[in-house]
């Protein structure tokens, strides 16, 4: 370019040269031709807008520098060209517009992406991160003096359509090869990528000078030209959601958006109505969306809606979205109605899980499409029935399979329930935790089920936690999916705080949650799906002394099992439940009568033997009979099923009761250990006691001290710290006793202010 402009300002009069510089509107060619000094050179800037005449007159001319955009294409200026040099200008680089504007490196980034390195535009967007009102205007003056079709093809690029020569052909009524004119036209403005889409600020520019009813006009007509060629609309009719408009177009997106974005395609479906009543076809359709969206409010109304019409194809599908939104209320035995009404293949199969669910044997194995869905269907409704039949390791296996087969279709399909928490469910009634985590994970990460299902999948890897005893992680686990919760969820989400609770001895939660426990069981119906928050209810109502308002619901479950022949996957896990609640009630008949349930089936997996050995060494425990070496296999048996904090508190509360402080010493260890906590270093025969926490050095606490110090500064009472240490309340007053002597506090709030100071906070 130097080089050129070299040649032309050293030009000798009435010597010959000729110089042609062609590029699009703001490349520079302005800017080019003021770098010109020879007075001898004839310089012409915009050739493209002389007349034919003008242009002709100028090939006399002997020295002459002229500069035109590529279009409108002339003779005279391709006569012009011939045998002259001819410059070509192109884009800055990014480093161009970095040297240019001295500006820091996401500046020019930002500049760069608006303008993709157009001179003129770089220049007058300047060194910002935002694109003012002011740079925008000055595209006012190019807009309004363009060509009607030149404008329409500008609307039309900006809604997308740039490289759809059919729908451009058929949009601005012109052949192919006029089409292809009218896009040259609109490269030579400088307002186009090199792939022929606008760039960014001319994007920006079209929007905010273009009226509005213009560029809906021009989307509308492109959306209803796509959908005649059965080509996707939702991008284009994306934008026009709130004008008013409704038809066909908005049906069509709303289709498109279902598995991706359900909310959306919710309101399409409402959109395509243009304000007036929906069709039944429409309706149900905007049913399913609103259910996947997690509206299920208004999916069940507009389901009402089609179910309530006569003569319609389009019941059977508002009866399984009915369906659907019922089951995560909890009505299952509704749900399961409207699941055989509908008679659909899928519906049969989720019928069946659904009767087997409220205490009804289902044999039937209905034929399921070939389908994803189809064959999740199936397996989960195999599943399900080998979990009551007998045969846990595969009815594991079966929904862990449902669960796989169903992943690739993410959030695109409405479930009552999915295969990845029935599978779950399963492996926690079972003992197999690592199975239940693992499927989990794996339906969170694909999002099976999509938002209807996504607050399951969380409680129930929550559930996992609080088994665990990694109390803080489930409760986190709880927050982080607080909101309104559908019955179903709320009854898991209420079971996980009150089992949190009273296993950290919070007995102030425990009796504010209790309340909205009793409501949750009141809003969900006993099945067999939500028998572990039962379980959790039943050990909160023993601590609070008040069995009589769950005793109604823990007799339903109960008839609810008989009826199935008590299969034994699924009663082991509320006996277990049950007799803690005894335990904590010290009602030592029901405490034998729910471990004798637990014996009847010991022989019939390792589980069941399990939680059997396990609940006879607590009878044992409870009436002060502790055998050391049974109580550690007993607690060790229940860690490797999953039931961490179980174990820990077994151990745990067999140290409290013996009286052989080898074995007490060697049981908190064992908790500890169970618990994740470390173990003690020391034992009873170097002369530590556990039970006196004996400091080393004055004004120092032992870790024993300040695991006590800290818990009493949380609020806790003296049994609760005991709960959680594995100690006896008096224990914990003797550690109280002794700071207060070692620290030489005055008084309780003294020794509570030196604690603070000490263990920080």
């Amino acid at each position: 370019m130097r080089g050129v402009l070299d040649r032309i300002n050293d030009a000798a009069e009435g010597s010959r040269l000729r110089v042609v510089v062609v590029a699009p509107g703001g490349y520079g060619k302005t800017a080019l031709l003021d770098e010109i000094t020879n007075s001898a050179v004839r310089v012409v800037d915009d050739a493209h807008l002389l007349d034919e005449p003008a242009l002709r007159a100028l090939a006399a001319e002997p020295l002459l520098v002229v500069a035109y955009r590529p279009w409108p294409r002339r003779a005279a200026l391709a006569e012009l060209s011939r045998g002259a040099v001819v410059v070509q200008l192109a884009p800055f680089s990014r480093e161009q517009v970095r040297e240019l504007l001295h500006a820091p490196k996401p500046v020019v980034d930002f500049v760069f992406a608006q303008t993709g390195g157009v001179p003129g535009l770089v220049t007058a967007l300047g060194a910002v991160s935002e694109v003012s009102p002011e740079v925008l205007s000055a595209f006012r003056s190019e807009l309004d003096w363009l060509d009607p079709d030149l404008q329409k093809f500008l609307l039309a690029a900006e809604a997308g359509a740039a490289q759809r020569l059919d729908l451009l052909s058929a949009l601005l009524d012109k052949d192919f090869d006029e089409v292809s004119d009218i896009i040259e036209a609109a490269r030579a403005t400088g307002m186009l990528a090199e792939d022929g889409t606008l760039l960014p600020l001319a994007h920006r520019a079209v929007v905010a000078l273009t009226r509005a009813e213009r560029r809906i006009a021009v989307r509308q007509k492109l959306a209803q030209l796509q959908l005649e060629r059965g080509g996707p609309v939702l991008e284009l009719v994306r934008p026009l959601l709130d004008t008013g408009i409704g038809g066909p177009v908005f049906a069509a997106a709303a289709r498109e958006a279902l598995s991706s974005d359900p909310a959306l395609a919710a309101r399409l479906f409402k959109a395509s109505t243009g304000g007036g009543a929906a069709s039944a076809e429409t309706a149900a359709a905007w049913a399913t969306a609103s259910a996947m969206a997690g509206d299920l409010d208004s999916a069940l109304r507009l389901a009402d809606q089609v179910i309530s019409a006569s003569d319609t194809p389009h019941r059977r599908t508002a009866a399984e979205v009915a369906a659907v939104a019922l089951a995560h209320r909890g009505q299952l035995a509704r749900s399961t109605e409207l699941f055989r009404w509908a008679a659909t293949p899928y519906a049969a199969a989720f019928a069946g899980i659904g009767l087997i669910g409220t205490g009804h044997r289902f044999e039937e194995t209905p034929p399921q499409p070939p389908t994803m869905l189809g064959g999740a269907a199936s397996l989960m409704l195999q599943g399900v029935r080998q979990s009551v039949s007998g045969a846990e390791t595969a009815a594991l296996s079966t929904l862990v399979r449902a669960s796989s087969l169903l992943e690739p279709a993410g959030g695109a399909v409405l479930l009552p329930d999915s295969p990845a928490a029935l599978a779950a469910l399963v492996a926690v009634h079972c003992g197999e935790p690592n199975v239940a985590e693992s499927v989990l994970d794996r339906a969170v990460e694909c999002s099976t089920g999509g938002v209807l299902m996504s607050v399951r999948h969380r409680l129930l890897q929550s559930w996992l936690h609080m088994l665990r005893g990694n109390l803080a992680v489930a409760r986190e686990g709880l927050m982080a999916v607080r909101g309104a919760f559908e019955p179903r969820d709320w009854i898991f989400a209420v079971a996980l705080e009150v089992g949190v609770a009273r296993r950290n001895s919070d007995l102030a939660t425990l009796r504010r949650t209790w309340e909205q426990a009793c409501e949750a069981v009141l809003r969900h119906p006993v099945d067999l799906y939500s028998l572990l928050p039962l379980g959790e209810f039943a050990a909160a109502a023993a601590r609070l002394r008040d069995q009589e308002r769950l005793a109604p619901h823990l007799a339903q479950a109960q008839a609810l099992l008989r009826g199935l022949g008590n299969p034994p996957l699924w009663t082991t896990q509320l006996h277990w439940g049950l007799l803690h609640a005894a335990i904590i009630d010290e009602d030592s008949a029901a405490a034998e009568s729910h471990a004798a349930a637990l014996a009847v089936n010991r022989e019939y997996s390792r589980y069941c033997g399990i939680l059997s050995g396990a609940a006879e060494c607590w009878l044992d425990v409870v009436a002060g009979k502790v055998d050391a070496d049974r109580v550690e296999e007993a607690a060790r048996s229940l860690h490797a099923v999953g039931l961490w904090w179980d174990a820990a508190r077994l151990a745990g509360q067999a140290a409290i009761r013996t009286s052989d402080r080898q074995a007490m010493v060697r049981l908190l260890d064992c908790a500890r250990l169970l618990q994740g906590r470390a173990v003690s270093s020391r034992r009873a025969g170097s002369g530590d006691s556990e039970s006196a926490g004996v400091v080393e050095d004055a004004g120092k606490l032992s870790d024993r001290e300040r695991e006590v110090a800290r818990l009493v500064l949380e609020g806790m009472t003296y049994r609760q710290v005991g709960d959680r240490l594995f100690i006896s309340a008096k224990t914990v007053e003797h550690h109280m006793a002794r700071m207060r002597q070692r620290l030489g506090s005055t008084s309780r709030s003294d020794l509570l202010a030196q604690l603070r100071h000490i263990v920080g906070g």
